[in-house]
Protein backbone atom coordinates (compact mmCIF):
# COMPACT_ATOMS: atom_id res chain seq x y z
CA UNK A 1 0.00 0.00 0.00
CA UNK A 2 1.41 3.65 -1.07
CA UNK A 3 1.50 6.28 1.40
CA UNK A 4 -0.10 9.20 1.29
CA UNK A 5 2.62 11.80 0.41
CA UNK A 6 2.23 15.71 0.37
CA UNK A 7 5.05 17.10 -1.59
CA UNK A 8 5.07 20.90 -0.29
CA UNK A 9 6.29 23.08 -3.14
CA UNK A 10 6.40 26.67 -4.12
CA UNK A 11 7.27 28.71 -0.79
CA UNK A 12 7.33 32.25 -0.10
CA UNK A 13 11.33 33.03 -1.42
CA UNK A 14 13.42 33.68 -4.34
CA UNK A 15 13.82 30.09 -5.24
CA UNK A 16 9.95 29.37 -5.47
CA UNK A 17 10.63 28.47 -9.28
CA UNK A 18 13.17 26.06 -8.71
CA UNK A 19 10.83 24.41 -5.62
CA UNK A 20 8.30 24.08 -8.32
CA UNK A 21 10.31 22.15 -10.45
CA UNK A 22 11.73 20.11 -7.88
CA UNK A 23 8.27 19.23 -6.58
CA UNK A 24 6.92 18.24 -10.07
CA UNK A 25 9.62 15.83 -9.99
CA UNK A 26 9.16 14.25 -6.72
CA UNK A 27 5.35 13.99 -7.40
CA UNK A 28 5.90 12.10 -10.97
CA UNK A 29 8.72 10.26 -9.15
CA UNK A 30 6.25 8.98 -6.36
CA UNK A 31 3.19 8.07 -8.41
CA UNK A 32 5.43 5.75 -10.31
CA UNK A 33 5.93 4.12 -7.10
CA UNK A 34 2.39 3.90 -6.43
CA UNK A 35 1.78 6.45 -3.82
CA UNK A 36 -1.29 8.85 -2.82
CA UNK A 37 -0.20 12.00 -3.94
CA UNK A 38 -0.70 15.74 -2.67
CA UNK A 39 0.39 18.64 -4.18
CA UNK A 40 0.39 21.18 -1.01
CA UNK A 41 1.70 25.15 -2.13
CA UNK A 42 3.61 26.55 0.90
CA UNK A 43 2.62 30.09 1.39
CA UNK A 44 0.05 31.51 3.63
CA UNK A 45 -2.64 29.31 5.54
CA UNK A 46 -0.11 26.16 4.54
CA UNK A 47 -0.95 25.07 8.03
CA UNK A 48 -4.42 24.67 7.05
CA UNK A 49 -3.54 22.77 4.36
CA UNK A 50 -1.60 20.54 5.90
CA UNK A 51 -4.11 19.37 8.66
CA UNK A 52 -6.81 19.28 5.51
CA UNK A 53 -4.82 17.28 3.70
CA UNK A 54 -4.89 14.11 6.23
CA UNK A 55 -1.37 12.84 5.58
CA UNK A 56 0.89 10.59 6.14
CA UNK A 57 4.24 12.27 5.87
CA UNK A 58 5.48 15.58 4.21
CA UNK A 59 8.02 15.38 1.12
CA UNK A 60 9.82 18.58 1.58
CA UNK A 61 10.41 19.86 -2.10
CA UNK A 62 11.53 23.97 -0.55
CA UNK A 63 14.24 25.50 -1.36
CA UNK A 64 15.60 28.31 0.38
CA UNK A 65 14.39 31.02 3.20
CA UNK A 66 11.20 30.01 4.50
CA UNK A 67 11.65 25.78 3.63
CA UNK A 68 15.13 24.55 3.94
CA UNK A 69 15.64 27.30 7.63
CA UNK A 70 14.33 25.18 9.78
CA UNK A 71 10.44 26.79 10.19
CA UNK A 72 8.46 24.77 7.49
CA UNK A 73 10.14 21.72 10.24
CA UNK A 74 9.44 23.36 13.12
CA UNK A 75 5.41 23.39 11.68
CA UNK A 76 5.69 19.37 10.49
CA UNK A 77 6.97 19.26 14.01
CA UNK A 78 4.18 21.15 15.68
CA UNK A 79 1.61 18.84 13.57
CA UNK A 80 2.99 15.91 14.84
CA UNK A 81 4.00 15.23 10.98
CA UNK A 82 6.79 12.71 10.07
CA UNK A 83 8.76 14.97 7.24
CA UNK A 84 11.97 14.51 4.54
CA UNK A 85 15.48 15.87 5.37
CA UNK A 86 16.84 17.22 8.49
CA UNK A 87 15.38 18.32 11.20
CA UNK A 88 14.30 22.33 12.59
CA UNK A 89 18.01 22.71 14.24
CA UNK A 90 19.87 21.16 11.53
CA UNK A 91 18.44 23.09 9.10
CA UNK A 92 18.72 26.66 10.69
CA UNK A 93 21.99 25.98 11.19
CA UNK A 94 23.24 24.91 7.81
CA UNK A 95 21.35 28.14 6.25
CA UNK A 96 23.01 30.06 8.27
CA UNK A 97 26.22 30.51 6.61
CA UNK A 98 28.29 32.10 9.29
CA UNK A 99 26.95 29.67 12.11
CA UNK A 100 27.92 26.66 9.67
CA UNK A 101 31.17 27.67 9.49
CA UNK A 102 31.44 28.68 13.28
CA UNK A 103 30.55 24.65 13.41
CA UNK A 104 32.63 23.40 11.02
CA UNK A 105 35.72 25.02 12.25
CA UNK A 106 35.00 23.99 16.02
CA UNK A 107 34.70 20.39 14.59
CA UNK A 108 38.79 21.14 13.06
CA UNK A 109 36.86 21.52 9.40
CA UNK A 110 38.50 23.67 7.07
CA UNK A 111 36.12 26.58 5.76
CA UNK A 112 37.26 29.90 3.99
CA UNK A 113 37.79 33.14 6.24
CA UNK A 114 35.31 35.50 6.13
CA UNK A 115 33.06 37.76 7.78
CA UNK A 116 29.25 39.17 7.93
CA UNK A 117 27.92 41.99 6.96
CA UNK A 118 24.55 43.42 8.01
CA UNK A 119 22.27 45.56 5.47
CA UNK A 120 23.15 48.75 7.99
CA UNK A 121 26.77 47.80 7.78
CA UNK A 122 27.29 47.44 3.64
CA UNK A 123 28.95 51.02 3.27
CA UNK A 124 31.58 49.73 6.08
CA UNK A 125 32.22 47.13 3.92
CA UNK A 126 36.22 48.09 2.80
CA UNK A 127 36.80 49.21 6.30
CA UNK A 128 35.95 45.54 8.15
CA UNK A 129 37.28 43.69 4.85
CA UNK A 130 40.71 44.33 6.21
CA UNK A 131 43.54 42.27 5.07
CA UNK A 132 40.92 39.50 3.35
CA UNK A 133 42.05 40.33 0.29
CA UNK A 134 40.61 40.21 -2.89
CA UNK A 135 39.50 38.54 -4.91
CA UNK A 136 36.45 37.74 -2.60
CA UNK A 137 32.74 35.96 -2.71
CA UNK A 138 30.42 37.51 -1.90
CA UNK A 139 26.58 36.47 -1.24
CA UNK A 140 23.88 36.00 1.38
CA UNK A 141 24.48 34.96 4.74
CA UNK A 142 21.22 32.65 4.73
CA UNK A 143 20.33 31.65 1.18
CA UNK A 144 20.73 28.89 -1.27
CA UNK A 145 20.83 28.38 -5.18
CA UNK A 146 24.05 30.94 -5.14
CA UNK A 147 21.25 33.71 -5.25
CA UNK A 148 23.15 37.53 -5.01
CA UNK A 149 26.39 35.53 -5.63
CA UNK A 150 29.16 37.35 -6.93
CA UNK A 151 32.91 37.76 -7.27
CA UNK A 152 34.54 40.75 -6.63
CA UNK A 153 37.96 41.53 -7.88
CA UNK A 154 38.49 45.23 -6.65
CA UNK A 155 38.09 46.78 -3.75
CA UNK A 156 35.42 49.95 -5.41
CA UNK A 157 33.00 46.97 -6.36
CA UNK A 158 32.58 45.57 -2.67
CA UNK A 159 30.31 47.75 -1.43
CA UNK A 160 27.82 47.59 -3.78
CA UNK A 161 28.16 43.72 -3.94
CA UNK A 162 27.31 43.52 -0.61
CA UNK A 163 24.27 45.97 -0.44
CA UNK A 164 23.34 43.36 -3.48
CA UNK A 165 23.84 39.93 -1.13
CA UNK A 166 22.03 42.07 1.69
CA UNK A 167 18.28 42.30 -0.47
CA UNK A 168 18.40 38.18 0.51
CA UNK A 169 17.83 38.25 4.03
CA UNK A 170 19.73 41.51 5.27
CA UNK A 171 23.32 39.76 6.25
CA UNK A 172 25.87 39.20 3.44
CA UNK A 173 29.00 36.61 4.01
CA UNK A 174 32.11 38.01 2.51
CA UNK A 175 34.93 34.81 1.90
CA UNK A 176 38.21 34.66 0.87
CA UNK A 177 38.21 33.31 -3.10
CA UNK A 178 39.75 29.82 -3.07
CA UNK A 179 40.79 28.97 -6.63
CA UNK A 180 40.13 25.32 -7.36
CA UNK A 181 38.06 22.93 -8.20
CA UNK A 182 34.10 22.76 -7.20
CA UNK A 183 32.97 19.19 -5.85
CA UNK A 184 29.82 18.09 -4.56
CA UNK A 185 29.19 15.38 -2.32
CA UNK A 186 25.76 13.73 -1.98
CA UNK A 187 24.52 12.06 0.98
CA UNK A 188 21.69 9.81 1.85
CA UNK A 189 20.83 8.86 5.14
CA UNK A 190 24.58 8.75 6.74
CA UNK A 191 26.51 7.19 4.03
CA UNK A 192 28.39 8.88 1.16
CA UNK A 193 26.59 8.45 -2.31
CA UNK A 194 29.33 9.40 -4.54
CA UNK A 195 30.53 12.98 -5.41
CA UNK A 196 30.66 15.17 -8.69
CA UNK A 197 33.26 17.94 -10.38
CA UNK A 198 31.24 20.70 -11.44
CA UNK A 199 33.43 22.65 -14.03
CA UNK A 200 31.60 26.15 -15.23
CA UNK A 201 32.12 28.21 -18.30
CA UNK A 202 32.50 31.61 -15.70
CA UNK A 203 34.08 32.08 -12.29
CA UNK A 204 32.35 30.63 -9.66
CA UNK A 205 28.97 28.05 -9.20
CA UNK A 206 26.57 31.02 -9.61
CA UNK A 207 22.42 30.89 -10.25
CA UNK A 208 23.02 31.19 -14.18
CA UNK A 209 26.07 28.10 -14.10
CA UNK A 210 23.13 26.12 -11.98
CA UNK A 211 20.49 26.55 -14.14
CA UNK A 212 21.11 28.44 -17.21
CA UNK A 213 23.12 25.27 -18.77
CA UNK A 214 26.71 25.46 -20.04
CA UNK A 215 28.51 23.47 -16.57
CA UNK A 216 30.44 20.37 -17.66
CA UNK A 217 30.37 17.70 -14.63
CA UNK A 218 32.50 14.53 -14.07
CA UNK A 219 32.11 11.66 -12.29
CA UNK A 220 33.89 10.85 -10.70
CA UNK A 221 35.83 14.18 -9.94
CA UNK A 222 39.29 14.43 -11.31
CA UNK A 223 41.12 13.68 -8.63
CA UNK A 224 43.63 10.91 -7.50
CA UNK A 225 41.13 8.12 -5.95
CA UNK A 226 42.45 8.98 -2.49
CA UNK A 227 41.84 13.01 -2.66
CA UNK A 228 38.03 11.93 -3.95
CA UNK A 229 37.79 9.54 -0.83
CA UNK A 230 39.51 12.55 1.59
CA UNK A 231 36.91 15.07 0.15
CA UNK A 232 33.98 12.56 0.64
CA UNK A 233 34.86 12.24 4.12
CA UNK A 234 35.38 15.72 5.01
CA UNK A 235 31.50 16.10 3.67
CA UNK A 236 30.25 13.61 5.74
CA UNK A 237 31.68 15.51 8.66
CA UNK A 238 30.41 18.68 7.33
CA UNK A 239 27.06 17.03 7.58
CA UNK A 240 27.75 15.25 10.59
CA UNK A 241 28.87 18.27 12.45
CA UNK A 242 25.69 20.38 11.65
CA UNK A 243 23.77 16.97 12.60
CA UNK A 244 21.72 16.84 9.84
CA UNK A 245 19.47 13.55 8.63
CA UNK A 246 17.83 12.19 5.72
CA UNK A 247 20.05 13.14 3.17
CA UNK A 248 21.67 16.50 1.91
CA UNK A 249 24.72 17.95 -0.44
CA UNK A 250 27.98 19.43 0.70
CA UNK A 251 29.75 21.76 -1.80
CA UNK A 252 33.29 21.91 -1.13
CA UNK A 253 36.83 23.57 -3.44
CA UNK A 254 39.77 21.57 -3.58
CA UNK A 255 42.08 23.66 -4.27
CA UNK A 256 44.92 23.77 -6.42
CA UNK A 257 47.71 23.29 -3.07
CA UNK A 258 45.89 20.25 -2.38
CA UNK A 259 44.01 21.79 0.30
CA UNK A 260 40.12 21.35 0.33
CA UNK A 261 37.32 23.23 2.20
CA UNK A 262 33.87 23.29 2.92
CA UNK A 263 31.44 25.95 1.61
CA UNK A 264 28.08 24.62 2.93
CA UNK A 265 25.84 22.00 3.71
CA UNK A 266 22.40 21.91 1.41
CA UNK A 267 19.67 20.39 3.20
CA UNK A 268 16.98 20.21 0.52
CA UNK A 269 19.37 20.66 -2.83
CA UNK A 270 17.91 21.14 -5.74
CA UNK A 271 15.64 17.62 -6.62
CA UNK A 272 15.18 16.92 -10.48
CA UNK A 273 16.35 13.86 -12.82
CA UNK A 274 19.33 16.42 -13.69
CA UNK A 275 20.02 17.41 -10.33
CA UNK A 276 23.58 17.24 -9.13
CA UNK A 277 22.11 14.82 -6.43
CA UNK A 278 20.37 12.83 -8.89
CA UNK A 279 23.29 12.95 -10.95
CA UNK A 280 25.71 11.04 -8.25
CA UNK A 281 22.64 8.73 -7.53
CA UNK A 282 22.60 7.41 -11.21
CA UNK A 283 26.38 7.36 -11.39
CA UNK A 284 25.76 4.99 -8.48
CA UNK A 285 23.00 3.40 -9.86
CA UNK A 286 20.18 4.69 -8.56
CA UNK A 287 17.82 5.86 -10.66
CA UNK A 288 15.40 9.20 -9.50
CA UNK A 289 12.53 6.89 -8.77
CA UNK A 290 14.64 5.10 -6.35
CA UNK A 291 16.39 7.95 -5.07
CA UNK A 292 13.12 9.45 -3.98
CA UNK A 293 11.80 6.60 -2.62
CA UNK A 294 14.86 5.92 -0.27
CA UNK A 295 14.47 9.56 1.17
CA UNK A 296 10.68 8.67 1.56
CA UNK A 297 11.90 5.94 3.57
CA UNK A 298 13.90 7.95 5.70
CA UNK A 299 11.34 10.39 6.85
CA UNK A 300 10.75 11.76 10.55
CA UNK A 301 10.23 14.08 13.12
CA UNK A 302 12.62 14.85 16.09
CA UNK A 303 10.04 14.32 18.93
CA UNK A 304 10.80 16.13 21.40
CA UNK A 305 8.15 14.57 23.73
CA UNK A 306 6.46 17.49 24.75
CA UNK A 307 3.30 15.07 25.29
CA UNK A 308 5.31 12.68 27.87
CA UNK A 309 5.04 15.65 30.08
CA UNK A 310 2.75 15.13 33.32
CA UNK A 311 -0.65 16.61 33.32
CA UNK A 312 -0.94 19.30 35.68
CA UNK A 313 -4.59 19.86 37.04
CA UNK A 314 -5.69 23.50 37.21
CA UNK A 315 -5.29 24.90 40.58
CA UNK A 316 -9.07 24.70 42.41
CA UNK A 317 -11.12 27.73 41.79
CA UNK A 318 -11.40 29.91 45.63
CA UNK A 319 -14.50 31.50 45.65
CA UNK A 320 -14.14 35.39 47.32
CA UNK A 321 -16.07 35.15 50.49
CA UNK A 322 -19.09 37.51 49.79
CA UNK A 323 -19.42 41.53 51.17
CA UNK A 324 -21.69 42.48 53.62
CA UNK A 325 -23.81 45.26 51.81
CA UNK A 326 -24.73 47.98 54.63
Amino acid sequence: MGKRVGVLMGGWGEEREISLKTGAAVVAALESRGHHVTRVFAGPGLDRALRAAELDVAFIALHGRMGEDGRVQGLLELLELPYTGSGVLASALAMNKPMAKKLFRLHNLSTPQGYRVGRDDAGRALELHGDLGFPCIVKPACGGSSVGLSIVHEPQALVEAVAQACRFGGEALVERFVPGREVTVGIVGDKVLGSCEVATPREGFDFDAKYQGGSRYFLPPRLSATRVANVEALALAAYRALGCRGYGRVDLLCSDTDNDVVLEVNTLPGFTPTSLLSKIAAHAGVDFPELVERILTLATRDEAGVMDAPVVAPAPTVAEPRRAVS
